[in-house]
């Protein structure tokens, strides 16, 4: 036994350096030395992780190979190399890796997000840009969103003067915007029909967001097997599938009873519910509660946690949001709210919601992708099965990429260029795996963000500038609420007055 431990870091070095060599013969990428056994480079990752895979890419170059436990993760954090992945090896990336949040919050890989890519994977994609985000159907429930916003802003004139926090408010502006498209249901505020279900749901959504924010370690080193973590998972799961059953059955009810206001009215489940009549054995419940699961999952946190960001960075930055208001009262006046339509006319506004989701993107290292074939990056060889991380905060906030891009700048996106070179600016991602909900996040920040500024003036609460920490999470929230004072603007009084 003492022999044994005498030659254990000797077998240990032999290891870490043959391994490291080894990987050089193949062409691998840099990789951090040295690679540890069993956990490889697992030990390297403090959150946030978007920032210490920025600060390993600085050191060792724009493409990097880790190996976390039984994977390989390949890092990427350079325009050029983002290219080569989503352009020239855009097939070849386009899969998803197997995780246990895949597996038990997105109905063992078959939703839109998570699915392999394949027929199935193509049948969804269609299915949302074609019956759910289209153009045509975002029209439809456009005036869903309008309501919304002119809801949330009488809120906020009933609470002027007063301390408001303002994640809460942009929340619960998303999420009854999703929740009435889905299923014509409010679940916060006014006009709430069931308190109950409301309650029920709400605490179910904040779970799933929750875990499906965590990282967990049996999806990289399997014999480690992560139970408790894995129970929740289920739990969680099972609350969420019998929560959305029951919605199903409800509008399916409506259906059969007659009770729908036309084909222009229809909720997003009556839409799915109606495909499910034509083609029964593709459209199950199961599909369409996994598709309702990404709708609420990716676009609510995602869209209000950008505003909560923009609004802060124009309070710390009074000559961005003046000017903002000056566009809008040009473009628009102070005889009428503005609405969706109003976006076109409104480049300054558009330039500071590009700029807040460049300087905070939603999605930091977006979801991770899979290869499904050996493939070349950046001149390296890149094995079958590597995880890839597209470091996007990384590169929308590289100085050698974006000048000053520390520095909350609208301005720079007055060049069309800029705005089109789409592997320097990536919020919702890029190729086929691209986020679909795109356009419908811009109409909603766009309409909420410009409705709150042609309404209200905004004040800090006392003198400093607003806190822009950042804290742990998924979508890169503030690590402090936004708490806010807001005061009608005078030419805006007569219309908040008679809402």
């Amino acid at each position: 036994m003492a022999t044994l431990f005498l030659y254990f870091p000797v077998f240990l070095a032999l290891y870490i350096i043959s391994t490291h060599f080894l990987n050089k013969i193949r062409n691998f990428p840099p990789s951090p030395f040295p690679s540890l056994p069993i956990i490889g480079h697992l030990s390297l990752l403090r959150k946030p992780i978007y920032r210490t895979l920025s600060k390993i890419s600085n050191k060792y170059g724009p493409v990097i190979l880790l190996q976390q436990g039984s994977r390989r993760l390949l890092v990427v954090s350079s325009p050029s190399i983002a290219e080569e992945c989503f352009a020239k090896n855009d097939v070849v990336f386009a899969n998803r890796p197997r995780l246990l949040i895949a597996k038990h919050l997105a109905y063992n890989s078959t939703s839109l997000v998570w699915a392999p890519y394949g027929d199935h994977w193509r049948n969804l994609r269609r299915i949302v840009s074609i019956e759910v985000l289209s153009a045509y159907r975002l029209q439809m429930l456009s005036a869903i969103r309008l309501e919304e916003v002119k809801s949330m802003i009488c809120v906020l004139f009933r609470n002027q003067n007063q301390f408001v926090d303002m994640r809460t408010v942009f929340f619960e502006l998303t999420l009854n915007i999703m929740m009435r498209m889905i299923a014509g249901k409010r679940y916060y505020g006014e006009n709430v029909s069931d308190v109950e279900e409301a309650k029920r749901f709400r605490a179910i959504h904040a779970e799933s967001f929750l875990l499906g924010g965590k990282t967990i370690i049996g999806d990289y080193i399997p014999w480690i097997k992560s139970k408790e973590m894995e129970k929740r998972l289920i739990e969680c799961n099972l609350k969420r599938d019998s929560f959305l059953q029951c919605l199903i059955e409800e509008q399916r009810r409506k259906i059969l009873e007659g009770d729908c206001c036309g084909e222009k009215k229809k909720n997003l489940i009556q839409v799915l519910l109606s495909l499910q009549e034509t083609e029964p054995e593709y459209y199950t419940d199961d599909i369409i509660k996994g598709l309702l699961v990404v709708l609420l999952l990716a676009g609510t946190h995602t869209s209000s946690t950008t505003m909560e960001w923009a609004l802060s960075l124009l309070l710390n930055n009074p000559e961005v949001l003046e000017k903002a208001q000056r566009e809008i009262d040009e473009q628009i006046g102070h005889d009428r709210f503005m609405d969706e339509a109003d976006l076109a006319h409104l480049p300054y506004l558009r330039s500071i919601l590009s700029e807040t989701l460049r300087m905070y993107p939603a999605a930091p290292l977006l979801v991770p992708h899979e290869s499904s074939e050996e493939c070349l990056v950046g001149g390296f060889r890149i094995p079958r099965g590597t995880m890839l991380f597209v470091n996007a905060w990384a590169i929308q906030n590289d100085p050698k990429i974006w000048s000053d891009p520390e520095k909350f700048r609208p301005e720079r996106f007055d060049n069309p260029e800029v705005a089109r070179d789409g592997f320097k600016l990536m919020p919702f991602g890029y190729g086929r795996r691209s986020c679909p909900g795109e356009a419908m996040a811009l109409r909603v920040m766009g309409l909420a963000l410009g409705s709150l500024l042609q309404c209200f003036e905004w004040q800090k609460i006392g003198d400093k500038m607003v806190d822009m920490t950042e804290a742990l999470g998924f979508t890169v929230p503030k690590a402090k609420p936004l708490e806010v004072i807001c005061r009608p603007r005078p030419g805006m009084l007569r219309h908040l007055s008679q809402i």
